[in-house]
This record gives C-alpha cells, structure tokens and sequence, in this order.
C-alpha cells in the first residue's frame, strides 16, 4: 500500500492537517484507504485536488460552489453544460466585476469626502455639497426593508 499519509499530504498542498480532514468530511477530498494501523494513505493526485481547491476559493468561489464543480467534473459523461466551469466562472466573473463596479464607486466617494475636508459624518450629512450619498443609502436600506 502505497501514498501519502495526511500531514505529508497536508504539507504537500500547503493546507493545514484540519483543513485536509475538513474537506474529507465535506466530500471534497474523497476517503483515503488506511493501512492496517488505522493511518490515512491518500493517492498522489490528492495534492493536485486540494491546490485546485484553495486555487478556486482564491478566485471567489465558496466550497459549496467548489463541491459542485469537482462533482461535474467527476460526472463528465452526462453533465450539463450550465454547471460546469464555463457557466460557473461566467457567473463569478458577472459578481466580480460588480463588486468592482461598487468598489470603485465607493473610492471615488472616500477620495471625494477627503478632498472636501469632511470631518464630521453628521456635519457633513447637513450640507448640500457632502459628497457621501446619505440619501441613497437611506434610500437603498429604505427598499430592501420594505420588499423583505
């Protein structure tokens, strides 16, 4: 019986021990046989799953999504084409590019209120030239309240 015991494999794909028997028990990383000791022999190609994995999370997907994109993966004789990486990673990308949309929006508004001299949030929430959108936000917390 030949493969990698967990901390080998652990410190092979850069995760932490927990972090490898985390996602056994969430299904990510299959079961791993044992040798007659009782100790976790993983295959080679652990490794590779696991710095698949984290290398999806730093792209923004969450294990849930990971879960479900191994699985097609495993699955490729039937899947569908609007689960795969394709569909997902269109998707991501959508979600990303409005949280930049967002994010450069709120820098603009910082560089703005910086620039004017804004000190005070209350102050400057009384003046009509405040840069920070008091209103919207008021507005936005105003319609999500009402529609839930």
């Amino acid at each position: 019986m030949t493969g990698l015991r967990s901390g080998q494999l652990a410190e092979a794909a850069g995760v932490s021990p927990q972090t490898l028997r985390y996602y056994e028990r969430r299904g990510l990383l299959a079961e791993p046989e044992r040798t007659l000791g009782g100790h976790r022999l993983y295959p080679p190609e652990a490794v590779t799953v696991l710095r698949v994995i984290k290398a999806a999370q730093r792209l923004g997907f969450t294990l849930d999504e990971v879960a479900d994109l191994l699985d097609a993966g495993r699955h490729r004789h039937g899947r569908r084409t609007d689960t795969g990486l394709q569909a997902r990673a269109t998707t991501k990308l959508a979600d990303v590019e409005a949280k930049i949309t967002d994010l450069i929006i709120i820098r603009d508004t910082l560089r703005t209120a910086l620039a004017a001299g804004c000190d005070d949030l209350i102050a400057c929430s009384r003046t009509t030239s405040c840069p920070i959108p008091f209103s919207d936000i008021a507005d936005e917390r105003t319609a999500s309240e009402s529609c839930c």
